[in-house]
């Protein structure tokens, strides 16, 4: 066994990179039947995996900096479709993909667990981004006891540290009941993903459709008709005709695109809903992320303008069918015993 010393100021190009401080003068390499080389790319490896993986820093939070609900409240009963309004204190309100000191944007996770706090919060229908910077939506929820909860994020939708959280919050929806008045205008619509670049309030059903071109057409590039996917999948649109621009921008012949999840086409003639079946990609994406349950669902696309209201004629896709499964369980390989050695013939 012995040692050698060798020029570290590679490894201190890599650490650097990574975000950290190599604070000692040189590096010992402890070497075992192997040359100082090698044990400096086995080194160089171990600490390029390391960087690879290392999570990116979390974003601060002031101190005293709060987030709760104003509306529903504790113990609340509420229609199927009701209105959620998020207080925050200590900090501001902030898009997602702009970042700012002190703020960030509101995710509401329902009949869930809170997520990790150190990574990306899932955008799922358990776990609702609000990346337009939005501060009230509409829920719709089917009957029964729900939770709610608030959490806030940063640009990248990742939690502050510390994490402002609200306290769970339990209400119960039945089928029957009427959603409480409110004096406040209504809010934007909610958002699944990446942000609503401009949801718009209050648009009335017949308030004028904008035209779509001849041949205008919108279709699924992935997945087709029939597929089967895995729980966690990648859709992505194709459009044929027509340009995409984010939600709130009046453009001719454009719009955004909306996916529908397991839900008949709703009426065309107003914005379209938004909930954990209607998800509106208002930043303009051509793709989206779904996390689906095992078995058979149906997804259709449909194209609307800057204000959720699909054109005239409507631009949409067949709704086709997907069979989600989970991907087989890896077969653990035997292990191998040593070979039996060959018996010895006596002569």
């Amino acid at each position: 066994m012995f040692r050698r010393r060798f020029d570290d100021s590679a490894l201190r190009r890599r650490l650097r990179a990574a975000g950290e401080l190599l604070r000692c003068g040189a590096v010992s390499v402890c070497l075992a039947g192997l040359t100082a080389l090698s044990g400096a790319a086995v080194l160089v490896g171990v600490l390029g995996a390391a960087e690879a993986q290392a999570p990116r820093p979390r974003t601060k939070s002031p101190p005293g900096a709060s987030v709760y609900f104003l509306e529903p409240q504790p113990g609340a009963t509420v229609g199927t479709r009701f209105k959620v309004r998020f207080g925050l204190s200590g900090m501001e309100v902030s898009p997602s993909g702009s970042p700012k000191p002190n703020s960030g944007h509101h995710h509401v996770i329902i009949d869930t667990d809170l997520p990790p706090f150190d990574e990306r919060i899932p955008a799922d229908f358990n776990n609702v981004h609000f990346g337009g910077g939005q501060t009230e939506a509409e829920l719709t929820l089917p009957p029964g006891e729900h939770t709610l909860q608030l959490l806030f994020a940063d640009h990248d939708h990742i939690p502050h540290d510390p994490p402002l959280v609200s306290k769970e919050l339990r209400i119960r929806v039945v089928e029957d009941a009427a959603t409480p008045p409110s004096g406040q205008a209504q809010g934007g619509h909610m958002h699944h993903g990446d942000g609503d670049a401009g949801s718009v309030a209050g648009v009335p059903a017949g308030a004028g459709r904008r035209p779509s071109p001849p041949g205008a057409s919108v279709y699924f590039v992935y997945p087709p008709d029939g597929a089967v996917i895995r729980p966690r999948t990648t859709i992505r649109f194709g459009l044929k005709g027509m340009g995409v621009a984010p939600a709130g921008i009046e453009k001719a012949n454009t719009g955004h695109h909306h996916l529908l999840v397991d839900v008949e086409t709703p009426p065309l003639d107003g914005p379209l809903p938004n909930d954990f079946n209607h998800i509106h990609l208002g930043k303009g994406q051509t793709e989206r992320r779904l996390d689906l349950k095992p078995g058979e669902h149906t997804l259709q696309l449909v194209f609307a303008d800057e204000r959720h209201i699909p054109h005239d004629p409507p631009v949409l896709s067949e709704r086709i069918r997907v069979t989600v499964k989970l991907p087989p369980k890896p077969v653990k390989a035997k292990a191998k015993g040593k070979p039996k050695p060959k018996a010895r013939r006596v002569r």
